[in-house]
């Protein structure tokens, strides 16, 4: 075994050792659909200046959730209830008391000058207690939480306690801030001090080190808020300073655990369609790719534990959504390997004599191009998501970024070392046909031989492309769009029964009462809570009486209007970030290959999704949630199906710089053929098999999927390439980037044909 190959073997089994590690030791966070969590009820109260309205409950919703945020609890929900109230649901949070106790809190932190307590205070001054219990003389309000920016908890060694909050200030905060510590420098005792009160009470009141000049103070724009705070503390504390101030003050009415929005028995049927179709995608890989198919089959298995042990050791939130994705991936991370073993059969049938070991070898080296820029034009989607969205869609962006780089791993490390050991052994690397990589299959030298001139063609698959968007536009601008209540809000009506009655037969039930897309939840033995749009006073009876027949009788308890989960603030955010991820993709699509390249995949890209989308808007499908997901998945496969397709032109194109760029374009479409078909048809058994078995919370998901992949994998052909032909007219640069060649690859004499 070469040194390179030793070194990737060490590297696979500490990976996958630190993922078996993780997997046991560290327990799953699911999501509110999975396990259920806690629900609050607040009630928002008038204020001094502000009465407790709609508006200002809207903008109390905004700052609770963005503290649910900093405190990590990602995937929750804030619903607005009538003019006053607000529903906070937090998934796999069975204790709510530290929770309830930061969302009730008010956030108002100010910046006090302490004064040497005489007995005597002047106006605007109180007598406070410190942190340490004792009074303190603090005089009016310095710095309010107008100059207060963004806060985030650090770890000081210098401080006993070890952790405190770091401040940044913002506007004419810093400046405020200097001044008050400036002329705090020039005292002695008590007048040395600063007090930082949050709602009334101080959390530290240090004073300014010796090392603070006299009329200088403490400038750089932000500050350290120390106290002996724990870790939990410091975050907490963070959080609340993150959030922001309430804008009035919130009552909390009720708290309580719920159960599950989705039963057992979808769990299960999810779970079982899952295990077929990753089994079918194995088999069909086996059949196409035989021993290194099979090898491959197994590094799947490598990057299913490697990505969930991700998953757990940040301490991400599993829903049922991201599962599906989950899974899903596993199906599309086989597109890499798939990649280098195609290119190892056409460095096989390019020159039989070699041994596969080295074609093998040489097709994961010159596979790593397309799978490189694949993987970054998506990270880059995935981090900008994480960075700039908020709720479920930046919780895609951490399942989307895990998934890329654990796919890297599984097919560029584990897979690369399994089937190199295997092709080690000189009876395996002889029979091709055992090994799969036996040169060219018939599909591939027809293709290559007498396939067709696609791109002579290019105006009629732009014109078939052009037409399926007008009426993709055409439902959607005539049937609308059908939001869920995700987006619209709608009814929460709250039923009492008889009798306990379980989850998966309330949800049947009211799926009979004609409401099969209804979040359906248990809260205690007796208590079953029925959520969605378009409800009126008669279905509310009917599902009453649904319940009573199953559970010997039920009467309503609340109804409640409820606003949008999904408010705004969320929508704008999201489509802020994927607008700056595909200037992003863009501009780095521009730099690996060229702005003509670049601009038929983002154009393909927005192609796949207006016809998702109108496809859904002609079916009166819901626009939720889940299929917010499943299009974001569409946009990552879309991008990455063009990339594949503009690498292998590149290629070709510095090969042959003088050939017409339109013969190019048509060869490097048929090259990838194989590898499109294949890839698809991996994914394409997994979506099956959710979309017959995975019940009614997936159907949709894996619809929007499979019509995703379908449209995706034609894009890439009939639509990106055609519009990089056409622009190339008005291109300035002739050719691409200069002709790269490979290094001509060494053996070691006992080497029976791999690249050392």
């Amino acid at each position: 075994m070469s040194r390179a190959n030793m070194v990737r073997a060490v590297l696979a089994l500490a990976v996958l050792a630190l993922s078996v590690f993780y997997a046991l030791s560290e327990p799953a966070r699911l999501g509110l659909d999975l396990r259920g969590g806690t629900q609050i009820v607040l009630e928002t109260q008038n204020s001094p200046t502000v009465k407790a309205n709609r508006e200002s409950t809207e903008r109390a919703r905004e700052v609770l959730l963005r503290r649910v945020n900093a405190l990590g609890v990602a995937e929750s929900s804030i619903t607005v209830s009538g003019d006053r109230r607000l529903i906070v649901e937090l998934p796999d949070v069975q204790d709510p008391a530290r929770a309830t106790a930061a969302l009730g809190k008010t956030a108002q932190l100010t910046a006090h000058p302490v004064r040497t307590n005489d007995g005597k205070p002047k106006k605007g001054e109180q007598v406070i207690p410190d942190e340490q219990g004792q009074p303190i003389l603090i005089g009016p309000a310095a710095l309010t939480g107008e100059g207060i920016g963004s806060a985030s908890p650090t770890f000081d060694p210098q401080q006993l306690g070890g952790w405190a909050v770091t401040i940044d200030f913002r506007g004419k905060g810093g400046g405020i801030w200097e001044r008050v510590t400036a002329k705090a420098a020039c005292a002695t005792g008590d007048d040395r001090r600063v007090a930082i009160v949050l709602d009334g009470k101080v959390i530290s009141s240090p004073a300014v080190t010796e090392s603070v000049a006299c009329g200088v103070g403490i400038g750089g724009g932000s500050t350290q808020v120390t106290g002996s705070f724990s870790a939990q503390e410091a975050k907490e504390l963070a959080a609340l300073i993150q959030g922001g101030s309430l804008p009035v003050p919130v009552k909390i009415i009720e708290q309580r655990v719920v159960g599950p929005t989705l039963g057992a028995a979808a769990i299960d049927a999810s779970a079982r369609a899952a295990v077929i179709g990753i089994v079918l995608t194995g088999l069909f890989i086996v059949a196409v790719y035989r021993l290194v198919g099979f090898l491959a089959t197994i590094a799947l298995a490598g990057y299913a534990l490697i990505s969930y042990a991700a998953l757990v050791a940040v301490g991400a939130t599993l829903t049922l959504p991201g599962l599906a994705g989950f899974v899903l991936a596993i199906g599309m991370a086989i597109d890499a390997n798939v990649l280098a073993f195609e290119r190892a059969r056409e460095e096989q049938a390019l020159a039989p004599g070699r041994g596969t070991r080295q074609a093998l070898a040489i097709g994961f080296n010159k596979a790593w191009s397309a799978i490189a820029d694949s993987a970054v034009t998506t990270l880059l989607a995935a981090g900008l998501l994480f960075f700039l969205a908020s709720g479920p869609v930046k919780g895609f962006g951490v399942t989307l970024c895990i998934g890329v780089l654990g796919s890297l791993v599984s097919a560029m490390l584990i897979s690369r070392v399994l089937t190199d050991a295997a092709l080690s052994r000189r009876g395996i690397a002889r029979r091709t046909g055992l090994n799969g990589l036996g040169g060219a299959g018939r599909i591939r030298a027809w293709l290559e031989t007498s396939g067709p001139d696609l791109m002579r063609r290019r105006r009629l698959w732009l014109a078939l492309s052009g037409l399926a968007v007008v009426l993709a536009l055409t439902g959607i601008f005539t049937r609308g769009l059908n939001y869920g209540v995700e987006f619209t809000g709608g009814r929460l009506v709250e039923y009492s029964t008889t009798n306990p009655l379980q989850i998966d037969t309330a949800r049947q039930a009211v799926a009979d009462a004609g409401f099969p897309r209804a979040v359906v939840q248990t809260s205690g033995e007796k208590d079953i809570s029925v959520r969605t749009s378009d409800l009126g006073n008669a279905e509310v009876e009917e599902i009453k009486e649904a319940l009573a027949a199953k559970a010997g009788g039920a009467s309503k308890v609340r109804d409640e209007l409820i606003g949008p989960s999904l408010g705004e603030e969320l929508r704008t955010k999201a489509l802020i970030a994927l607008g700056v991820a595909l200037l992003a993709q863009l501009a780095y699509l521009t730099f690996r290959f060229r702005w003509t390249f670049a601009a038929g995949s983002v154009i393909a890209m927005f192609h796949d999704v207006l016809i998702v989308t109108g496809v859904f808007a002609w079916l009166g499908k819901p626009i939720d949630g889940v299929f917010l997901a499943a299009l974001l998945t569409v946009i990552g496969y879309s991008v990455n199906d063009s990339v594949v397709v503009f690498d292998r032109v590149r290629e070709l194109w510095g090969a042959h710089p003088k050939d017409r760029f339109a013969d190019i374009a048509n060869r490097g479409t048929l090259q990838t053929v194989p590898r499109t078909i294949n890839t698809g048809m991996g994914a394409l058994f997994i979506l099956a098999a959710l979309a017959f078995l995975g019940g009614d919370s997936l159907t949709d998901f894996a619809i929007a999927l499979l019509i995703g992949i379908v449209v995706g994998t034609y894009s890439s052909v009939f639509t990106a390439t055609p519009i990089a032909v056409v622009l190339e007219r008005y291109a300035k640069s002739p050719s691409p980037a200069p002709k790269t060649k490979a290094k001509p690859a060494r053996r070691s004499p006992d080497d029976h044909g791999a690249v050392v």
